[in-house]
Order: structure tokens, then C-alpha cells, then sequence
């Protein structure tokens, strides 16, 4: 066992900051598509 593996700063569950990284960066290119429709719809 080397030393990183036994003297472990976060204890916390990965899968959870995946999720969280996941949903801002999905919430973000959302945010860009739906104004990008919105100046498509309102620029005709």
C-alpha cells in the first residue's frame, strides 16, 4: 500500500462529484443552446 492510500485527505464519494461536475457543465451548454434558440426565434 503506498502512501496516498493510506493517509486519504477526502473521504467523500466520488460518484457524487461526478454527478455534480456533470450537471454544471450539462446546465451550462443547455443554458447556451436555449439562448442561442431564443436569438434564432426572435431574430426572424
Amino acid at each position: 500500500m503506498n502512501e496516498f492510500e493510506k493517509n486519504v485527505q477526502c473521504t467523500r464519494n466520488d460518484a457524487v462529484d461526478s454527478g455534480v461536475g456533470f450537471m454544471v457543465s450539462f446546465g451550462f451548454f443547455a443554458t447556451m443552446f436555449i439562448i442561442a434558440t431564443l436569438v434564432k426565434y426572435f431574430g426572424s
